[in-house]
């Protein structure tokens, strides 16, 4: 049976062609879309071809007017208008939904222009593999005549990373997939079976592994890349090969890859986990060896890895991203920046993607602690004081200034109103339903009063894929697992599980994980994942990482809360917002999700289920 998941897999050649690159990289022969071999005869139309991958990553931030990506623990979606997001489908349990949703990535619309709301991961994810093996086939059969050995193993490494990265994010959500090794022609027979996720995750492994070995660190410094040189931060290099090849063996070693979602068992695969640990601490040490490019940003400049602002649309990132997608329009975030916000102050659509309390409580003190720790010092007398400083950077919390210079209509929102009955927390529709904003991607002044931000601004949101302090809490927990010890290393880096995560923590001037937590392993696992969660919080990640560590249907990770509570004193608009007295502090849940063993993986449509009996649907489904 012949559906549309065959017509994205084989019958794009022709099409793929006729398409520019999408970073104008080298100009081809007026006649290269009309010829396979005029396509591929020489690196500047091969380069060509190859950027057309380039444009169906999807910019997940910006995937709709309002785009839902945070589907873990962290975001609560106010009623009325936001119900449509995909995020609150996930709530819901009805993963059915994105097969409609608009706003999700995993959606089966696709196109290889600029339209950013036509960037989907699955229609798109099947084209970019085709294309990879429709460029792997021609190398092969010496249809590349005018190139350098340079030119040769930049463009086959390109092909064997985007395949593998493709394959990377399928996989993640739907589990074991067909691994297209080859482009079929459009009229074969398609009946390749599913595998699992561990022989996915090594054909993965060996196309990074691949594509590290032909591709440089830096284009800038080939005399390839010299000809676009600093306008090569976007291209696979060695260090996103590494980088990925690390990432895809943690994930084969987690619990959900290595025992399935329908038990308990919540065990790890220590081989997985020490051959992610060699090769993520091979990354680090180059990094800290000052042989790459990448480097951590300093505190002062954390949010410039979200937003830039007056700096003539610069891509965010600076020298912490490692893999970004294309942007496809750096204007076009408003929508989704003003969606962090009390609706009353901005231009938006009248939804507020909020964060949720019981995930600001992952976000400890600054000694280091977790609230819940007895020696943290957490007063609820005194809630926001004396917190981990990405608290600040990235909450309104109750009595913040909002506004700067608030019109006569607005100064009742100048300050953020979160007491109980406060005009900031009193309308599930239009205000937040959880008692915090999220600013950790818009500056303060982003509203239509102040208007401090947009076009004229120049303020560009774009998340990043990939950034190094995730390469370093992934080392982490991969030491952690694959030696059984917070205090081991891996022979290629000379820092521990217990190092790596006090890299992160130091930039933000947190202490260190606790001796009472390094004794331990899955005591130093919960500061792990405490970690993954305030370090990468609302950048797309917690949802996967509950779903690998087996933990989405468990309590408390099923809740979402709100926090509650009275103020203590007269309101003194002078008075630091982080020393405020509060009293009946509490919390209660705003949302349960009902969740079981079948939500730990997406479910395939019907239509493709049905094409053949070795393309099954996955367990409950």
């Amino acid at each position: 049976m012949k559906n549309k998941i065959i017509y994205i897999l084989f019958a794009f050649f022709s099409a793929g062609l006729m398409f520019t690159s999408c970073t104008d990289y080298l100009d081809r022969d007026s006649d290269s879309v009309l010829s396979r071999e005029d396509a591929f005869k020489n690196f500047n139309n091969f380069q060509g071809f190859v950027e057309v991958i380039y444009n169906v990553i999807p910019d997940v931030a910006k995937h709709n007017w309002v785009s839902s990506f945070n589907w873990g623990d962290d975001e609560v979606i106010t009623t009325g208008n936001g119900e449509y997001l995909m995020g609150y489908a996930i709530d819901g349990g009805n993963y059915r939904s994105y097969f409609n949703k608009g706003d999700c990535f995993l959606d089966r619309s696709w196109k290889v222009d600029g339209d950013r709301f036509a960037k989907s991961l699955w229609g798109g994810g099947w084209y970019a593999i085709r294309q990879a093996n429709l460029g792997i086939e021609a190398l092969e059969n010496g249809m590349l005549k005018d190139a350098t050995q340079e030119e040769r193993e930049f463009i086959e490494g390109q092909l064997y990373f985007f395949r593998a990265w493709t394959y990377f994010q399928l996989t993640t959500y739907w589990g074991g997939l067909p691994y297209m090794l080859k482009p079929l022609a459009p009229d074969a027979q398609f009946n390749l079976p599913r595998e699992s996720y561990q022989e996915n995750a090594e054909k993965m492994a060996a196309d990074f592994q691949r594509a590290a070995d032909l591709l440089p660190i830096d284009w800038d410094n080939t005399t390839t890349g010299n000809r676009t040189k600093g306008n090569n931060a976007f291209r696979p290099n060695k260090i996103w090969a590494l980088s990925y090849l690390g990432k895809t063996l943690l994930y084969a070693g987690s619990p959900l890859m290595q025992n399935g979602g329908e038990n308990n068992n919540r065990s790890y695969n220590a081989d997985y986990c020490k051959r992610a640990a060699e090769v993520l601490g091979t990354v680090l040490n180059m990094v800290e060896a000052g042989q790459t490019q990448y480097a951590m940003v300093s505190f002062d400049k954390y949010s410039s890895l979200f937003y830039t602002k007056e700096q003539n649309w610069l891509m965010p990132g600076g020298t912490e991203a490692i893999m970004r997608s294309p942007t496809f329009g750096a204007d076009s975030y408003w929508r989704q920046m003003n969606s962090y916000q009390l609706a009353a102050i901005c231009e938006g659509d009248g939804i507020i993607l909020c964060p949720a309390a019981n995930y600001v409580n992952y976000f400890g003190m600054a000694n280091g602690l977790p609230l819940n720790d007895p020696q943290s010092e957490f007063n609820d007398e005194q809630p926001w004081k004396g917190r981990d400083p990405r608290f600040y950077n990235n909450f309104i919390y109750d009595g913040v200034r909002m506004i700067k210079a608030p019109s006569d209509n607005n100064k009742q929102y100048q300050y953020a109103n979160f007491y109980d009955g406060g005009n900031c927390c009193n309308d599930p529709r239009t205000t937040s339903r959880t008692g915090y904003f999220n600013y950790k991607f818009i500056p303060v002044g982003a509203n239509k009063d102040d208007n401090d931000y947009g076009y004229g601004k120049a303020t560009h949101f774009h998340l990043s894929w990939l950034r190094l302090a995730e390469v370093y809490l992934l080392y982490a927990e991969a030491v952690a697992q694959g030696y059984g010890s917070p205090t081991a290393k891996a022979t290629t880096f000379t820092k521990s599980a217990v190092d790596a995560v006090n890299v992160v923590r130091e930039r933000a001037g947190v202490e260190g994980v606790a001796t009472a937590y390094t004794a331990d392993l899955e005591k130093f696992m919960g500061e792990v994942r405490r970690e993954r969660a305030v370090e990468l919080a609302f950048e797309g990640h917690r949802f996967n990482d509950l779903r690998r560590w087996k933990l989405l249907t468990e309590y408390p990770y099923n809740i979402k809360t709100m926090q509650k509570f009275d103020r203590a004193e007269e309101f003194d608009p002078a008075a630091d917002p982080k020393e405020r007295k509060v009293r009946n502090f509490r919390e209660v849940v705003v949302t349960e999700r009902k969740l079981s063993g079948k939500h730990y993986w997406l479910p395939f449509k019907t239509d493709d289920v049905t094409m053949y009996p070795e393309f099954y649907q996955n367990p409950g489904w």
